[in-house]
């Protein structure tokens, strides 16, 4: 990448007590000398680097933009890991633009999204677990995922994943040891012992792939679609969970015509929730096309509640709901609505993963499903300070990669090959855990999870 010196307003735009110009790269020094001037008339290196300094922000012709503040980061001890630098004037649009504006002109260039926390990945400032966590943290809406954030920035899964990586590459060593040498016997494990070793690491890796499952509703959030037959109060209960009429509550049947998609914090967890157009016969063409969008957002879900109207015996529709959620491999809830009406709802729900009675409209027991929502996806307390998990679908594929070579490698031990053979998978193994921290990640890689950042940060 061009490492020019770059510089970006890292505080959101507005009316605000102060705004945050970052600048970094090697000319950052020089950048800064003609944009501030020291209160003291010093000079701006005569300074401890890290120390703030007040003083005049000034564009190119010398006029006197806004009195701040300002600190100059010397390399490596920067976020970036380079020359860098931070200024300090009032909150507000102009202001802050003109400050950015008298940056540029004095050489630096405008910052990509991300390009900062890029930079102190690339500079070895933190890993690729950590740079995602930094975007996560800033995401953050519930305090789970803040947690998880945190830990991922102190480098919790990183120290997991380098565990792993040790022990195969302490393996493969061995295996290439027998290759070069294999008269001598220089090899202290055996093919045999090898083979068990590898197992445990095996295992080490699936349990840690495991972990997603958790990490997904902490972190990025559960496609969770709200299913029923019409008039079973769906729409009702996506009011009830979000907290605002955001679905139109009717008596009528039908009147939700196409999937209505939000996110919310429940519990410790987030939902992304989509109220579906009742499942049955449509009615009309529009009606129809919502019904199918209906069963295809069954199909890409990560939990299923089903609403059922517990004031009324089971229909026929009620009986199709329940043979189409129950072939889908997402979590399932039976949600036996209306409980403050006498109950007649008599279906099988066994093919569930819970069955909950509740009031949508009332919102009685409503507390009862968030905890069961929450026991699906965690178990138990966390200690986000030693426990390792996996957040994102990238981290998941790539131990899902390591994982199966490893496994490759056990059989080929166990077929007889020679250890050589496979070390082979061994380094497969490696590369993918690898990319989780960044070590042999694809360029692309970097870049979509570079382009998701705000400029500034």
């Amino acid at each position: 990448m061009d490492f020019s010196s770059v510089a970006a307003i890292s505080t959101p735009y507005g009316r605000g007590a102060i705004a945050v110009i970052r600048i970094s790269g090697e000319n950052t020094l020089k950048i800064l000398e003609k944009v501030f001037v020291p209160s003291s008339k010093k000079s701006i290196d005569s300074y401890r680097a890290g120390q703030l300094i007040r003083g005049d922000i000034v564009s190119s012709n010398g006029r006197m933009i806004d009195d701040g503040m300002a600190v100059f980061f010397k390399a490596p001890h920067s976020y970036t890991g380079e020359n860098s630098a931070e200024i300090y004037c009032h909150g507000g649009i102009l202001v802050s633009e003109e400050v950015l504006k008298a940056v540029f002109a004095a050489g630096a260039l405008p910052a990509g999204p991300g390009e900062f926390t890029k930079r102190a990945f690339i500079n070895g400032k933190l890993g690729l677990t950590e740079a995602e966590a930094v975007i996560n943290t800033i995401d953050a809406q519930t305090k789970d995922k803040l947690d998880l954030a945190r830990s991922h920035r102190k480098g919790v899964l990183s120290a997991k994943i380098k565990g792993i990586y040790s022990s195969l590459l302490t393996l493969v060593s061995s295996a290439y040891v027998f290759a070069d040498y294999p008269d001598e016997d220089l090899s202290d494990i055996s093919p045999e012992e090898m083979a068990e070793k590898l197992g445990f690491i095996h295992t080490e890796i699936v349990n840690l792939a495991a972990t997603y499952k958790m990490g997904q509703a902490i972190n990025e959030g559960i496609y969770t679609v709200l299913a029923g037959r019409p008039n079973t109060g769906k729409s009702s209960l996506l009011n009830l969970l979000l907290g605002s009429d955001r679905a139109i509550v009717s008596d009528t049947a039908g009147t939700t015509r196409d999937s209505i998609e939000e996110s919310v914090s429940l519990g410790r967890i987030m939902l992304r929730l989509c109220d579906t157009a009742g499942i049955r016969e449509g009615k009309d063409e529009i009606e129809k096309l919502g019904i199918e969008r209906s069963i295809s957002a069954l199909e890409r879900a990560g939990l299923i509640i089903a609403v059922f109207d517990g004031s009324q015996e089971a229909t026929d529709e009620d009986r199709t709901v329940c043979e189409i959620v129950s072939k889908q491999s997402a979590a399932k809830i039976a949600l036996i609505n209306k409980a403050d009406l006498e109950q007649k709802f008599d279906l099988d729900t066994s093919a569930f993963d819970k069955t909950i009675s509740m009031s949508a409209k009332y919102s009685e027991n409503s507390e009862t499903l968030t905890k069961e929502i929450e026991s699906l996806f965690i178990e138990g307390e966390i200690d986000y300070d030693s426990d390792a998990i996996v957040s994102s679908a990238r981290q998941r594929a790539s131990l899902d990669r390591a994982a199966e070579s490893v496994e490759n490698a056990i059989n080929t031990l166990n077929a007889g090959h020679t250890p050589d053979v496979a070390g082979l998978d061994i380094e497969e193994a490696m590369s993918a855990l690898g990319e989780i921290d960044g070590r042999t990640v694809s360029e692309d890689i970097v870049k979509d999870i570079f382009g998701r950042f705000c400029v500034g940060k």
